[in-house]
């Protein structure tokens, strides 16, 4: 095992969009390069049945993404790539961790509290409509980090309580039960979560994302389409609040970034900008859209790289779980814990 465990995942309920290139996929790639590193990527797909309840779309959205890792850079013989539902071990996992984990830390999750806000502003039951799958989601994450003793976790500023929520589950299994786990570290990823066509945080949930691999007139039209607000050419631009300016950040150099804050400043028109942004974010995709577009044909080639990366993952966390088996009483009669 290397000095270093990270892992990442990305939840498979839709297509793998910009923000998920440049939040996720594109630092962990780089980072996979490293050789401290044990890298472990997956594609989340019990994650995505607590808001997809479509069965075709989960499938499809899992096999894009996992060809989005390939056609980007990841190479499967330096970073272990496995679907989250083909590990055993993360929901007998995730079950022990349930039976120790206190309500009321799932009382604080965002995304439950969020839930409810929303139902007391409709003046429905606090509780309306949320599953047990929305509200456990911080134990199913803790059990997907917690199974490979994974110590970085690179993660957007919205997951943060996630990670800490994580890291309180395993100090409360190592005290009732010994040092199994290791306390997982919170590492803020630096790119910031990039906003989508309607300048709220791009998301599938919202509806709002650029998918990654779309064609190339249809990566044109989406980027014309991001909203702005009616100031004309000529008109000096701030850069602050500007979904334009923010994904051209994430995608330019220095130099490059400089000459667009000056034309924001000289007025650049709003057609002309989102032109600029196109050409910028197509020249980095275009060659991985082909190679995209070439592995979507090989299914069974995807397939076999993900059962092999499970294989390579539950080297990790079986030996690992039957230490936890044990450390809980659940083991063979006559034999030693």
């Amino acid at each position: 095992m290397k000095q270093e465990v990270v892992l990442t995942g990305i939840t498979t309920s839709g297509a793998p969009h910009l923000g998920n290139y440049v939040g996720a996929i594109r630092p962990a790639i780089a980072r996979s390069r490293s050789a401290n590193v044990t890298s472990l990527y997956f594609l989340a797909d019990y994650h995505s049945l607590i808001k997809a309840q479509d069965p075709k779309l989960t499938h499809q959205s899992s096999f894009e993404i996992a060809t989005a890792w390939l056609a980007c850079g990841l190479d499967p013989e330096q970073a272990i790539l496995y679907r989250q539902s083909d590990i055993p071990e993360i929901t007998e996992l995730t079950w022990i961790l349930t039976c120790l984990t206190a309500k009321g830390l799932m009382n604080r999750a965002h995304a439950y509290k969020a839930a409810v806000d929303e139902n007391q502003a409709q003046n429905n039951d606090p509780d309306f409509g949320i599953t047990m799958g929305l509200y456990s989601y911080p134990i199913l994450m803790s059990a997907d980090i917690l199974a490979f003793n994974a110590n970085k976790v690179p993660v957007g500023k919205d997951q943060v309580q996630h990670l800490e929520m994580a890291r309180d589950v395993a100090q409360r299994f190592n005290h009732h039960y010994g040092e199994l786990f290791t306390l997982p570290e919170v590492e803020v990823a630096e790119t910031p979560l990039l906003s989508g066509l309607d300048g709220r945080k791009m998301s599938k949930s919202y509806g709002n994302t650029i998918p990654l691999f779309v064609p190339e007139k249809k990566l044109r039209k989406l980027i014309m389409k991001i909203k702005t607000n009616s100031l004309e050419p000529g008109e000096a631009k701030s850069t602050e609040d500007s979904t334009i300016f923010q994904i051209y950040q994430a995608f330019a150099t220095d130099d490059e970034i400089a000459q667009m804050r000056a034309a924001f400043a000289e007025g650049i028109g709003w057609g002309d900008a989102k032109q600029k942004l196109f050409e910028l974010v197509n020249a980095e995709i275009g060659e991985m859209r082909e190679r995209y577009e070439d592995l979507s044909t090989r299914p069974a080639q995807i397939e076999e790289i993900i059962q092999a990366g499970a294989a390579k993952a539950r080297t990790i966390s079986q030996p690992l779980l039957e230490k936890v088996r044990a450390a809980v009483g659940l083991h063979a009669f006559g034999s030693q814990k």
